[in-house]
């Protein structure tokens, strides 16, 4: 067997544990949220996780970019990435307040599905009858879970759903920062504006941080920046084909940790729409990957 087949395997197959490993330390960061939602406001725990976490972010962007990481072209891109990125974060936490998290978790899948739609109808991409079909799956596993006009339809459901949107727009508008910035300088002003943004807003939120909960706190940042870290490290070993549907394993952890600390056992149509909405999204994962290996052929 040639040593570059075995290179690319011994890549991909670093590529799933990174990905592995960083969602599961999302959903421990998803967690610790829903368990701080009691107490305090979203923004202010984002106000703080984003406070802790931006050492780490510079200290990881330096070691891994140098310091030309530092530099932004488009600093108006990122600013604007980040309010994207802190809504989405505070429809989230709101809706894990409310929802299981098994069920929140399940909703915020369909993010792949809005993009394909976005880059559809807004960006005037070309789009295949394949992929649409992907899409109105996608759509449907969202009816299935969500049940509107059932006696166990719940307004915060939106809330995961309009978090998965957004959390598309935010996917799209990287395209809008400088080609010349590395991930790495996205993810670093990715947290930095998070910090600046949330900083505005929480005098209006805050109350006194309990001495019990500072570890809470000081967890949800580590667990959060390993997460985004290791992700964003296991798209650079291996395609997105290959570790892209491993971010469904996100579904396996929160149901694991919801039945632990909150005893919630999700109904089986939950799992229904959340397998519906997972084979959506990885047929248009691989359906793009394949046309774009044509495109270079």
């Amino acid at each position: 067997m040639p040593s570059t087949t075995l290179d690319a395997r011994a890549q991909a197959t670093i590529g799933i544990v990174l990905m592995s490993v960083g969602i599961a330390s999302l959903s421990v960061s998803d967690a610790i949220a829903k368990a701080l939602t009691a107490g305090y406001s979203p923004i202010q725990i984002l106000f703080i996780r984003n406070l802790i976490a931006l050492p780490f972010a510079i200290v990881i962007a330096l070691s891994m970019g140098g310091p030309g990481a530092l530099r932004s072209y488009r600093p108006a891109a990122h600013l604007l990435r980040g309010i994207f990125w802190l809504l989405a974060a505070v429809l989230f936490f709101t809706g894990l307040k409310h929802l299981e998290i098994a069920e929140a978790t399940a909703l915020v899948f369909v993010a792949p599905v809005f993009i394909t739609a976005i880059s559809a109808l807004f960006l005037k991409e070309t789009v295949g009858w394949r992929r649409w079909l992907a899409v109105l799956a996608g759509f449907a596993g969202v009816l299935v879970i969500v049940r509107p006009g059932a006696g166990t339809f719940q307004n915060e459901s939106l809330l995961p759903i309009a978090t998965a949107f957004l959390y598309a727009v935010l996917m799209i508008s990287a395209r809008w920062v400088d080609p010349r910035e590395s991930v790495w300088t996205l993810m670093l002003y990715l947290v930095g504006a998070g910090a600046l943004l949330s900083a505005l807003a929480v005098p209006f939120a805050w109350v006194e941080i309990q001495s019990g909960d500072i570890w809470m706190f000081i967890g949800i940042a580590i667990f959060g920046t390993a997460g985004i870290t290791l992700i964003t490290q296991a798209f650079r070993f291996a395609s997105a084909a290959t570790v892209a549907p491993f971010e469904y394993s996100a579904l396996i952890w929160a149901t694991l940790l919801g039945w632990i600390i909150w005893d919630e056992i999700p109904d089986m149509l939950t799992y229904v729409g959340a397998g519906i909405i997972i084979l959506s999204g990885c047929y248009i994962v691989f359906r793009e990957q394949k046309l774009q290996s044509e495109e270079t052929n």
